[in-house]
């Protein structure tokens, strides 16, 4: 079972209708089935007195970041639309980091890159956690290997000790295996990649 303290954060990352639900713009296979799993995560960092961020895309109607606009995604997430809400189903507790809102590419919780300079821009996250004395994150969330993957990279790379758990991400899979790829980068760059109950599970060995 995780362990949440006061200095651990639970970083949900876009649970999203665009993502989470079956008919939604951008679709991830499984992503419905991981919101009862992160909903009992929730609970528990709650309970310890633990840290809860959710981070939302939420992009304007027009973006290079859209096929349409000359990106490579359909349209997904804008703001204010279904598609950019929270599921339903999810359960929200705590403030949420929006990334997005001008046309980058808002993969990582903590960056956000413009996609016609390559700059990036940090978002809010890392202050929120320094302010709350986060030492750990925890992460999970959608998609394994695009968004999961950039929040725990950068996480990482902030210095945070960092989980992902396995049991509450799911993958696009873009090119077949891209999710079981990402966990293998993710293991190479000292993120532990482990279930919700490592004592059942086990850890996922990657990256040796």
């Amino acid at each position: 079972m995780q362990r949440y303290d006061t200095t651990t954060a639970l970083l949900v990352v876009d649970v999203q209708n665009d993502f989470a639900d079956p008919g939604g713009g951008l679709s991830v296979t499984g992503g419905d089935r991981i919101v009862p799993v992160v909903n009992a995560q929730v609970a528990r960092a709650t309970a310890a007195g633990a840290t809860v961020v959710y981070t939302q895309d939420w992009h304007p109607p027009a973006t290079p970041h859209f096929q349409k606009d000359g990106g490579v995604w359909p349209v997904h997430c804008v703001r204010d639309t279904w598609g950019a809400e929270f599921h339903p189903a999810l359960r929200v507790d705590g403030p949420a980091v929006r990334k997005g809102g001008n046309g980058e590419d808002g993969y990582s919780g903590f960056t956000m890159r413009d996609p016609v300079t390559a700059e990036n821009v940090p978002t809010e996250l890392e202050r929120l956690l320094r302010e709350r004395g986060v030492e750990r994150v925890v992460i999970c969330g959608l998609a394994t290997d695009y968004c999961v993957k950039a929040t725990a990279l950068d996480a990482v790379a902030l210095g945070f000790a960092t989980s992902v758990l396995t049991d509450a991400i799911a993958a696009v899979d873009l090119e077949p295996g891209d999710g079981a790829r990402a966990l293998a980068e993710l293991g190479a760059a000292g993120v532990v990649v482990e279930a919700t109950d490592p004592g059942e599970a086990g850890v996922v060995e990657v990256g040796s």
